[in-house]
């Protein structure tokens, strides 16, 4: 180091010189490679690390997410089944608070002896129908009651058991005198109203296979005049089998064809009453 001083006056100068060691001014720390060496390690794990976490941290919210969904999906599978139950419950509460009004209806059936088939047996009480002939061809003969319905509503029950056949419903006015006159023909086609089983199935008039129902060993059958309608029902389910629109002029009379296995087919007395309220959550439901 130096250092120069210049008099202009005189116009002389006067120079100094300083030397200092160079331990004293060292050119590089002998630390300084290992610390940047530390540093980018430093550096690397660093970020590796936070490479490492935000990688599983990607997996475990893909895996949440999953399980997630997996947790809805049961939700939504049993909502829905708890929500298929309920619509089943509502309907079988629909079902027997209508078969409740139609059982209110009740009147009172004897069967015809002047306007029945040649081979039907009529019990001595008038309320069940056999075949005497089991060579008959079945659901070819018929049985018409005496009792014939103008107007209003009105039920009845009919015992079919385990027959493998049968045919229940109305005819119209015309139809009944036809028969009374002229009982071993085959009744015509309209003018009848009916619900028919054979083969395991059930088939309304004019209709294909009404539903897979299971088979009913009592009918109830629901004549409303005032709607013209038929509805038939399973006694024992307390659930509709069915209905029929009708079209008739004059009055309508119950009808009965059993099978030719020689069975007994017969009405069952059903006590009138009234309609019994649903209770206070059934009502709710109902709602």
């Amino acid at each position: 180091m130096s250092c120069r001083i210049l008099d202009k006056q005189l116009k002389t100068s006067t120079e100094s010189s300083v030397a200092i060691a160079d331990a004293f001014f060292p050119s590089t720390s002998p630390w300084l490679a290992a610390f940047v060496v530390i540093l980018l390690l430093s550096m690397f794990l660093v970020l590796a690390a936070i490479y490492k976490i935000r990688k599983n941290a990607r997996k475990q919210i893909e895996q949440d997410i999953d399980e997630l969904k997996r947790k809805l999906d049961e939700q939504k599978r049993r909502f829905e089944k708890e929500n298929e139950d309920a619509e089943k419950r509502i309907e079988n509460v629909r079902n027997e608070l209508k078969f409740r009004k139609a059982r209110s209806n009740a009147v009172n059936i004897t069967l015809d002896q002047k306007c029945k088939h040649p081979n039907l047996c009529i019990s001595d009480d008038k309320r069940r129908v056999k075949s005497s002939d089991k060579k008959e061809t079945a659901l070819k003969a018929m049985v018409v009651a005496t009792e014939g319905f103008p107007d209003k509503k009105h039920y009845w029950e009919v015992e079919v058991g385990n027959q493998s056949q049968w045919e229940l419903g109305v005819v119209s006015e015309n139809v009944r005198n036809m028969i009374m006159n002229n009982m071993g023909i085959s009744p015509p086609v309209n003018g009848l109203f009916s619900l028919q089983y054979s083969q395991g199935k059930y088939i309304l008039t004019g209709r294909e296979d009404v539903s897979d129902c299971k088979q009913c060993s009592v009918v109830g059958v629901l004549l409303d005049v005032e709607s013209s309608e038929l509805s038939f029902y399973s006694v024992e389910e307390m659930s509709p089998l069915g209905s029929v629109v009708l079209e008739f002029t004059g009055k309508l009379y119950p009808f009965f064809s059993p099978d030719s296995s020689g069975k007994w087919l017969g009405v069952r007395p059903v006590k009138p009453q009234t309609y019994d309220p649903l209770p206070q959550g059934e009502k709710e439901i109902n709602k």
